[in-house]
C-alpha cells in the first residue's frame, strides 16, 4: 500500500516556478549582498507562485521576528503584483488587508517579485536592515538571479 502511495504522489503535477536550488541561490545570494554591502543581518525568504515558503533563512545575530516580516514582505509582492515598497494605500485599507491575510501584509520595501519574462515564478523579501537595505540586498540577489541563469545560477 506504501508503495501505491508514493507512485500518486510521484505523478502530481507541480506548480510553475522557482525550484528549490533555484530559491536557495536566491537566498544566498540576498544575505552575500548584505555582507557586500555591510547592512546589518538580514533573514530572507523566497515564496512560490501560491506564497509558500521554498526557503527561509536568518543571519547570525539577526532578530527572530525578521523571518516572519520577511516572508511577509515576500507574500505582500506577491499580492501586489509590485515591490512591496511601491504600495501607496491608506492606513485603513493597509488594516483590512492586513486582516483578510492574518497579518501577511506589510507595505513597507523588501519584498520584490522574482520573474522570467513576463512570468512571476515567486518573490522574495528580506528583513533586519533599513527597509531599503532589505529591498536592495534581495532585489540585487534577483537582478544577479536573472543575469547569470544561463551562466551557472540555477
Amino acid at each position: 500500500m506504501a508503495a501505491d502511495n508514493f507512485a500518486f504522489v510521484s505523478h502530481t503535477p507541480r506548480l510553475p516556478g522557482l525550484k528549490l536550488a533555484e530559491a536557495d541561490w536566491l537566498a544566498q545570494t540576498a544575505l552575500a549582498v548584505r555582507a557586500e554591502r555591510g547592512f546589518p543581518p538580514l533573514a530572507v525568504a523566497v515564496v512560490d507562485v501560491a506564497g509558500e515558503v521554498i526557503v527561509l533563512r536568518r543571519d547570525d545575530g539577526g532578530m527572530p521576528m525578521t523571518s516572519r516580516i520577511a516572508v511577509a514582505k515576500a507574500r505582500t509582492a506577491l499580492l501586489t503584483l509590485k515591490p512591496s515598497g511601491l504600495i501607496d494605500l491608506p492606513g485603513g485599507i493597509v488594516d483590512s488587508i492586513q486582516h483578510l491575510y492574518g497579518g501577511d501584509f506589510v507595505p513597507w520595501a523588501g519584498g520584490v517579485l522574482v520573474t522570467d519574462g513576463g512570468s512571476i515564478l515567486g518573490a522574495a523579501g528580506a528583513s533586519g536592515a533599513h527597509a531599503l537595505e532589505d529591498e536592495e540586498a534581495v532585489r540585487t540577489a534577483v537582478q544577479r538571479w536573472q543575469q547569470n541563469r544561463g551562466e551557472g545560477a540555477p
